[in-house]
């Protein structure tokens, strides 16, 4: 019995079970409902088990199903894995890279201009770039690889550091002209203040090492794009607290000026983030490589 089950209608099953839906299965595969239907009749004809209950409206999988399920979704990542491995180096740099990162002056202008260069060099490789700001989970949203500012939390990834980040408190000076500037940490909740994702502000004392002042922010106006908040800061309207590389050229021409010049704000990593338990395709290992190469010959 066991040697006669077709592996494609294991497939099938599993993404019947993933997406919950014959339809979108069906869909997925480019195939008929009807065929992707027939797949599971014979599979559950030869196991001799139902897998799966369904009516017109719902479709759960069963109790054998859900442990056919788990044990056979792992055991296809690992047929997967293998056939990539074995077939990959023999291979040109090609296919599919899904690439998740910040936005603003990092994602728009660094990483979009590494990406450029890699595919001019490698115009076989097809590149998905998605900018969003929030904390992503590289498996469930089928992204190769991320680029984030911060220390790497899960276990399950490894983080390449490209290069540090130097944060700054900014105001412009007619907002200092009508509401002063702070100098303590303390009296930021006293002040306008414009927020992107991160609300908990820390800082370090210049003077006494190791002391550290936190404070919570509301922000009069909320967006997670660096470039949003450096505009309203220019015109007046509050306190910001951004990477220094986002706008060097205001802070020169004294458009944006540092407060609070005893406490700094602690060196944030900016880093490529990817599976650490899983093969990499070769387009995946030479594009990290590219990019951590292209930092190191671009960023002082």
């Amino acid at each position: 019995m066991i040697n006669h089950i077709n592996l494609s209608d294991i497939r099938s099953f599993i993404l019947i079970a993933q997406l919950g839906n014959f339809t979108k299965a069906a869909e997925a595969l480019e195939v008929s409902r009807s065929h992707v239907s027939r797949q599971i009749g014979a599979l559950e004809k030869q196991m001799g088990v139902t897998l799966l209950t369904r009516t017109t409206r719902t479709l759960r999988l069963t109790q054998a199903g859900e442990r056919f399920f788990h044990q056979c979704e792992a055991a296809l990542k690992q047929i997967d894995q293998a056939l990539i491995a074995a077939v990959d180096d023999t291979q040109q740099v090609q296919g599919l890279i899904r690439v998740n990162c910040v936005g603003g002056y990092l994602g728009e202008e660094m990483i979009a201009q590494a990406i450029a260069e890699f595919m001019k060099q490698y115009p076989q490789v097809t590149v998905d770039l998605d900018f969003s700001s929030p904390r992503i989970d590289l498996i469930e949203d089928q992204f190769d690889v991320a680029f984030r500012m911060g220390e790497l939390e899960d276990a399950g990834f490894i983080a390449k550091r490209l290069m540090n980040v130097e944060m700054v408190t900014l105001a412009s000076p007619c907002y200092i002209k009508a509401y002063g500037a702070p100098l303590h940490p303390r009296e930021l909740s006293q002040h306008r203040t414009l927020t992107g994702s991160v609300t908990k502000w820390s800082f370090v004392n210049t003077d006494a090492e190791g002391k550290h002042y936190d404070v919570h922010i509301k922000g009069k106006f909320t967006c997670k794009n660096g470039r949003a908040l450096i505009k309203a800061a220019l015109v007046g309207n509050g306190l910001i607290r951004v990477p220094k590389i986002y706008c060097e050229d205001e802070i020169s021409k004294g458009e944006l000026i540092e407060v609070m010049p005893d406490w700094n704000i602690a060196i944030i990593p900016f880093s490529t983030i990817f599976h650490k338990d899983r093969y990499q395709p070769k387009r995946i290992r030479v594009f990290v490589n590219f990019v951590t190469s292209w930092f190191q010959t671009n960023v002082d």
